[in-house]
């Protein structure tokens, strides 16, 4: 294949023009063998892209045009991709994602572009037939003399300036069988930037090793703004909520954007029918994180806090009040009995204890936490249970702590649950504590806003009781899928998998390769991000790394590039 060599050049300057020629000139003047040409918009803040295109239009008219948009990044196999295509009119596009603004087209299975969409004519309905316009394009140039030129002119003088030059394609789409195909670009890389959040993405997109590491890492989630990414980092349930739930969610989507939610009573209310508990043993919040900042942060005594562990509990604590155990063992393995041993005359006032624990999925059964639990009493231990996780255990019906008669015998007892993970819908950020400490559960109560919870939070949890037997299903289904998973992820030949109860595996990385080496190969090679545990307390320097559990076709996705990096 010939090697594209760029010999010409026409570029259309308005906002900043001059110092964008100066930068030009500077960086690419001299080259004798690239010809630079300017034109000048210099209504450019009064006018669209059709008129800074028609002040070139005798250019186009002169030799096959490559027509690209000044706002774009993208990858340079994009060029060769359409310059090397045989078809003499061609447009690059992207199949509709989420981010997408702009004009829109519709193209037939032979790949003809049937209709252009604007922006006026988009419909959510249709985005599935939807491919957006990388407004990268090829025209040859009889198609510019013939064709585009003389409706370009035509459609300026009837419509004015103030429009764009993709609404010139869509006349003659209309109106005549054009020649002018699409070319799909896969999973190639491109960004349209509009303003600041753009340029962050588009930053983040083309970042390199390290760069783009720490870039998706200081997110902190969000990572439904790049579809391409499998994200096995952050855990929710793949199987629920059902599909029917969310009809229903989506239905009343009109009523819940432009109404208030309600106060922290009804969501207390909520909350204890969703767990079958007394209102006021609960308290909501925006997320379990907004709790364990309450909780923690109201603690005075020295916590027991078991390592690796969920590190928001830590941090919200001052350095000399944690008191650390450490499992002396390479599986991460630690019993009620472990733990009852080492902290015994530790003179802590609470113990903490995720259960599954995050991120090893050491799991303490529900016999062993009662005897826990009681122990714990007779030291007036405040015990704090985590158990965000335990619907992903086995018989994970009946392995939670939340029930009125464990609670009332056990005051000293609160028990943590993120609604995000097990149930699947960290977007709506809900989160449960409770306790028959009343008098903490009022302290967290005022400490929290009155309305903490959006009314889409709060609808789910009035209409969950309908949907209890499917999540009991979807949770089911999903300790299935962990076991084929696993036996999948044993045999990759580098990888030592811990067993686990939660919704993801801990695993040694072994073979010569790092932890942190693997996690960014899988991000830059494959668009998967995994949790590198070198961040972890305990874990530092020991090559672990965590994968969640996600459903069938993404866990097979996954196999299939550690199988291709072991290779």
């Amino acid at each position: 294949m010939a090697t594209l060599r760029l010999q010409r050049v026409i570029i259309v300057v308005g906002y900043k023009g001059q110092e964008l020629r100066e930068y030009i000139e500077k960086e690419w003047g001299g080259r004798d063998a690239l010809k630079i040409e300017f034109s000048e918009n210099p209504v450019y803040d009064k006018t669209n892209n059709i008129y800074s295109l028609a002040l070139v239009k005798d250019k186009l008219q002169e030799d096959d045009t490559l027509l690209i948009e000044s706002d774009l990044i993208f990858d340079d196999r994009l060029v060769s991709m359409i310059v090397d295509n045989p078809y003499p009119n061609l447009a690059l596009v992207a199949k509709y994602e989420s981010w997408m603004d702009g004009t829109m087209v519709t193209i037939d299975k032979d790949c003809n572009i049937v209709n252009f969409v604007p922006k006026k004519a988009f419909n959510y309905k249709e985005v599935d037939k939807y491919y957006k316009t990388v407004n990268i394009y090829k025209f040859s140039r009889e198609f510019s003399q013939h064709k585009y030129v003389p409706f370009l002119e035509a459609y300026s003088l009837a419509m004015g300036n103030n429009e764009y030059y993709e609404q010139v394609l869509r006349v003659i789409t209309l109106i005549d069988s054009v020649d002018l195909k699409a070319l799909p670009i896969g999973n190639e890389k491109w960004y349209e930037i509009d303003d600041v959040q753009d340029l962050d993405i588009a930053e983040t997109i083309f970042a390199e090793d390290d760069e783009m590491l720490h870039r998706f890492n200081y997110r902190y989630g969000g990572h439904w703004r790049f579809p391409k990414m499998l994200d096995y980092c952050y855990l929710v349930n793949p199987y629920f909520p059902t599909p029917r739930m969310k009809d229903e969610l989506r239905a009343n989507f009109d009523t819940l954007l432009t109404e208030y939610p309600s106060g922290m009573m009804v969501m207390q209310l909520l909350a204890g029918k969703y767990f079958g508990v007394k209102k006021e043993y609960t308290v909501v919040g925006n997320g379990a994180a907004e709790l364990i900042k309450s909780l923690m942060e109201g603690e005075t005594g020295k916590i027991g806090v078991i390592y690796p562990t969920f590190e928001e509990y830590p941090h919200r604590l001052k350095p000399d009040q944690v008191v650390s155990f450490f499992p002396d063992n390479g599986d991460l393995r630690y019993t009620e009995d472990d733990l009852m041993a080492f902290f015994d005359g530790k003179g802590i006032a609470s113990l903490l204890l995720i259960n599954p624990d995050n991120p090893s999925g050491n799991f303490i059964s529900k016999e062993g936490l009662l005897r826990l639990t009681a122990w714990s009493k007779e030291r007036s231990i405040r015990l704090i249970v985590d158990e965000s996780f335990v619907d992903f255990s086995d018989d994970f019906e009946h392995n939670s702590m939340i029930s009125n008669d464990i609670l009332e015998e056990n005051p000293h007892l609160v028990v943590m649950k993120s609604i995000s993970k097990s149930y699947g819908v960290p977007g709506l950020r809900l989160g449960v504590m409770v306790s028959a400490d009343t008098q903490l559960i009022n302290e967290v109560k005022r400490d929290v806003a009155i309305w903490n919870i959006n009314s889409f939070a709060e609808f789910y949890l009035q209409i969950f009781g309908k949907y209890e037997a499917d999540y009991r299903q979807a949770c089911c289904r999903f300790i299935k899928e962990r076991n084929r998973f696993e036996k999948l992820l044993r045999e990759i030949p580098y990888l030592r998998v811990i067993p686990s109860q939660a919704n993801y595996f801990c695993m040694e990385v072994l073979g010569g390769i790092t932890s942190e080496e693997l996690t960014k190969r899988l991000l830059a090679d494959y668009d998967i991000m995994i949790k590198d545990c070198n961040s972890k307390n305990f874990l530092k320097g020991k090559n672990y790394i965590r994968v969640s559990v996600r459903d069938t076709e993404d866990n097979n996705q996954l196999i299939a590039a550690l199988k291709e990096i072991g290779q």
